[in-house]
């Protein structure tokens, strides 16, 4: 009978724990992160629309890549390219510590990170973040922390 319930423990465990914990990530129903943007093309001349040709998935979440290339340089260091707060807006992440959908060409790169702002309905929070970056980079940094 203990056999039995360890067993079950065990399986439990090993089901929950080995599940990647992608709710924290702004990623649509199928798990694609950044709505198909290159993560690694932030950091060139520009953003660039990736292809599912060129996906990956780190920690449960979907990746694309315009080219091989990306799909390496990401590959083989994620945390360099990853949007920061888990892709979702920094500038509501800082003000309220709320998750806030994100316009993917709406961006900017802070220290070699990656941040990310809702633009929709005559509302660039990027314009807002601007104003007061530091406050809000320190106040969204513990409010990513807290939600973790």
């Amino acid at each position: 009978m203990k056999l039995i319930a360890l067993t079950t423990l065990l399986c439990f465990g090993i089901i929950v724990f080995g599940q990647e914990k992608t709710h924290h990530y702004n990623v649509n129903k199928n798990k694609l992160a950044l709505d198909g943007w290159d993560p690694v093309s932030y950091f060139q001349t520009e953003p660039r629309e990736g292809s599912s040709q060129f996906s990956y998935t780190y920690k449960g979440v979907v990746y694309y890549f315009a080219s091989s290339k990306n799909k390496d340089a990401f590959k083989a260091n994620p945390s360099k390219y990853l949007p920061e707060y888990g892709g979702w807006c920094a500038y509501a992440m800082g003000k309220t510590g709320e998750k806030v959908e994100v316009d993917p060409e709406t961006y900017k790169i802070v220290d070699g990170k990656l941040y990310l702002f809702y633009n929709k309905f005559f509302t660039n929070t990027l314009d807002d973040w601007n104003e007061n970056e530091a406050n809000l980079k320190q106040n969204a940094d513990q409010n990513w922390l807290n939600l973790k």
